[in-house]
């Protein structure tokens, strides 16, 4: 391409990264990025011979991602969030230090059983919702939401299946899941810990407090009903919860987030497990409470495969104009010299892209150098795996550097909870470095010194 192409594909990619996080009137975020995956297209820089790849992709990924949010719908319309919101509150038992501990171990576990995005989503009017019916103050409230959507978009780091960038990435450097696993789950646990431990310690002032627990559980069911819940369906009466149903479906989550794992070596992809669990919630849902699927259709983010499918023939056109092939010449000798060099030029690359760009197309910008760089299998594994701890880690120190926190914001000001980017960087600016840091030695030494 000429200089010219060169920045007009540019031009694209910023234009289309600005409008995807501002998303005026609130505009789906595959509106900008479909828009300007068929201008690359009609303009050539991208052939439409490679279309056909680009779906094969991105199509899986984006269909398991689809996947667990239609389980996640299926769980809050019986009643599970509503559930867990509550015993956020009983538990702690008027303890804010407890209650903290309990909110972080939520959205921990709900970005591992589902994803980053969706975890905000289900977990952010949880919390508000808990703090509220607790009447805590405004300023009260921040070190519960913050923590909260840190420790929730962190937490998609360690297994391949909780964010859609990892996901599309794994498959071009033909890297497993459970490889992945093995390789990733105790250095970005050890990043995630960190972050965890540095906000409670610069937040414990702040949650050292206790709320009056004088009314009891009758009240707080009848008083809590989720109405605002961006997934809700409709509000759930009383205590009126099918424990049977609930024991099932919880069961039927977890066993298809293991399958993934166990059906991996077999080279059985990920959406088709992802599927099943998908349709057996549904159908359970159906047999029970004879609720269809009506909700599900309606509700579902169908809009995720047009999303990732754009944003990939956005990025492909990057890397067709010389993206790649710049960082390949700026950073390509210096990851090729060592695995340490590797993991903290690529963490530190993709961090400050992320940052400024979202880490959704940095992460696949990072892969696609890192495949023409001419390493070796497990330096080029690693480089990857430094590539997701800078995306989904390093990435949180700016708003925009995840769409999961842009999403977080847009929730927080739809329930007109104060916050703006002054606030979330004074914790941020402290606590991501540190905790990046931490997650990058913790792949060196892992990587090292552990056979896989």
């Amino acid at each position: 391409m000429s200089s010219a192409e060169t920045l007009l594909m540019i031009s694209i990619f910023l234009v289309t990264v600005i409008f995807v996080m501002w998303r005026p009137r609130g505009i789906n975020e595959a509106l900008p990025t479909s828009i300007a995956a068929a201008t690359v297209l009609v303009i050539g820089f991208v052939p439409l011979t490679d279309m056909v790849s680009i779906l094969k992709i991105v199509s899986g990924a984006s269909i398991t991602i689809l996947s667990t949010i239609v389980m996640s719908i299926v769980l809050e319309s019986i009643g599970f969030f509503r559930w867990a919101a509550l015993n956020l509150a009983i538990k702690a038992k008027g303890s804010g230090v407890l209650l903290f501990w309990y909110i972080n171990l939520l959205c921990f576990l709900m970005t591992l059983f589902f994803n980053n995005d969706g975890s905000i989503l289900i977990t952010t009017p949880i919390i508000i919702h808990t703090l509220s019916m607790l009447k805590l103050k405004p300023h009260q409230k921040v070190p519960f939401l913050i923590s909260g959507a840190l420790v929730a978009t962190a937490a998609s780091a360690p297994i391949g299946v909780s964010n859609l960038a990892n996901l599309i990435s794994l498959q071009i450097v033909g890297l497993d899941l459970n490889t992945y696993a093995k390789m990733m789950f105790v250095p970005s646990m050890l990043g995630i810990g960190c972050m965890a431990l540095m906000l409670f310690l610069i937040f414990r002032k702040d949650i050292s407090i206790g709320y009056k627990t004088n009314m009891n559980q009758q009240f707080m069911i009848e008083n809590s009903s989720m109405r605002s819940h961006p997934l809700s369906s409709r509000p759930q009466q009383g205590t009126d919860i099918d424990w049977k149903m609930f024991r099932i479906s919880i069961g039927v989550v977890i066993a298809t987030r293991l399958s993934f794992f166990v059906l991996a070596p077999l080279g059985i992809p990920t959406e088709w497990p992802a599927i099943i669990g998908a349709i057996i919630l549904i159908l359970i849902r159906w047999f029970k409470k004879q609720i269809g699927p009506a909700d599900v259709l309606r509700k579902s983010p169908w809009s995720i495969i047009l999303f990732a499918f754009s944003m990939y023939i956005i990025i492909y056109g990057l890397h067709n104009s010389g993206m790649t092939a710049l960082i390949v010449k700026q950073f390509g000798d210096t990851v090729a010299t060592s695995p340490f060099h590797a993991i903290f030029t690529m963490g530190g690359l993709l961090t400050v892209l992320s940052n400024l760009c979202n880490n959704l197309p940095s992460v696949m910008i990072g892969t696609l150098s890192i495949k023409e760089m001419g390493l070796d299998l497990h330096l080029q594994q690693i480089s990857y795996l430094a590539n997701v701890i800078g995306a989904d880690i390093g990435s949180l120190i700016l708003p925009m550097g995840t769409l999961a926190s842009l999403l977080w914001m847009h929730t927080l000001r739809q329930h007109n909870v104060p916050m703006h980017w002054g606030k979330y960087l004074q914790v941020t600016i402290v606590v991501v470095p540190l905790s990046l840091f931490v997650s990058l030695l913790g792949l060196f030494i892992w990587t090292s010194y552990v056979s896989f």
